[in-house]
């Protein structure tokens, strides 16, 4: 993880080192951040009580937030490993999380350095606010010691995949001989004419526009705050992106676009990171094993027991990316 450190806040100027910071002691490489960075941290706009912040590894897909003036916000979701944060806004306004250790590393997280407790974070009506450096919730205070960066860093603008580490992740997804339209998610409607099904017939048609339209069926369809149908389409978004096929901004517009009034805050957030090529640590594992840079079966494992159902949705929309990037750019 390449971090850079909010808390040396060394003086260019000066030839004296600081103290090494928790990041720092904990062998992460780190890069320093200038002064006024560390003090907007340090010296919040909005006078709150005098605690020890919580440290946290915060994506830099959050910084604006947390740079920003204080805002009042809402909780959305408080699981034991995890705690999502609404901040009203221009339009739709963000999400921020503050996550635990084993928690899935979504894009929008900052996450703590132990793991969870079994128990909620905070309490479930605890008041909180975001800006001037931190995050408060209840009595959890959390400010970033340091920054990871959520869009991963691939060799080129349009990275080559192993063919061999693209049958694996395949084979892992979908299983041995098993057709690929025989793939179901909980909660998303199933047979012929499912939208998986449309989907996936988008894909052997090279039919770009056809697998768009096939986003009007899956936004926000399926349980819970990030619907399955939600989380195909933030793979398949975030995997056009980062593969660099040439129609990716208007996909990932199309999607976000239809996600505005069909489904929960917290999908839309993530929808729009994706658009960025901002994805979790576990899909960015995946994407650098697939050009060579790791081993693959144990990122893919990572990444399907991130989540309950929301992994393998993620992992299909990464597939159908690949499948479309190679049968749509073929020739080119």
């Amino acid at each position: 993880m390449r971090t850079i450190d909010e808390t040396t806040g060394r003086d260019t100027r000066s030839h004296t080192t600081a103290a090494p910071s928790r990041a720092a002691r904990a062998g992460v490489p780190t890069i320093p951040l200038p002064r006024g960075s560390a003090a907007a941290t340090a010296h919040p706009s909005h006078p709150a009580r005098q605690v020890t912040p919580v440290p946290a590894a915060a994506s830099t897909g959050v910084t604006a937030l947390l740079r920003g003036p204080v805002r009042r916000a809402r909780i959305v979701a408080n699981t034991p490993t995890g705690v999502y944060l609404h901040v009203p806004g221009e339009r739709d306004g963000d999400v921020v999380a503050v996550l635990t250790s084993d928690a899935a590393r979504h894009p929008l997280g900052c996450i703590l350095f132990r793991p969870s407790s079994g128990r909620p974070l905070v309490s479930p009506n605890a008041a909180a606010e975001v800006g001037g450096g931190r995050i408060v919730v209840g009595d959890l205070t959390v400010s970033a010691a340091a920054w990871w960066d959520p869009r991963p860093r691939l060799p080129s603008v349009r990275p080559a995949l192993l063919p061999e580490g693209v049958r694996q992740l395949r084979t892992t997804l979908y299983g041995e001989g098993v057709p690929h339209s025989a793939f179901a998610l909980p909660g998303l409607p199933t047979g012929p004419g499912g939208p998986l099904a449309a989907l996936r017939g988008a894909v052997r048609r090279a039919d770009l526009d056809a697998a768009l339209r096939t986003a009007t069926r899956l936004i926000g369809v399926g349980p819970g705050l990030t619907p399955a149908g939600d989380d195909v389409m933030a793979g398949t978004v975030a995997g056009l992106v980062l593969l660099g096929h040439p129609a990716a901004p208007r996909f990932a517009a199309g999607v976000t676009a239809l996600a505005a009034c069909r489904t929960t805050e917290l999908s839309r957030a993530l929808l729009r990171h994706a658009a960025a090529g901002r994805v979790s640590g576990e899909y960015a594992a995946v994407l650098h094993a697939l050009v060579g840079e790791g081993a693959l079966a144990p990122a893919v494992e990572a990444m399907l027991t991130s989540g309950p159902t929301g992994s393998r949705a993620t992992a299909l929309g990464l597939c159908t990316a690949i499948d479309l990037v190679e049968r749509t750019t073929r020739g080119r």
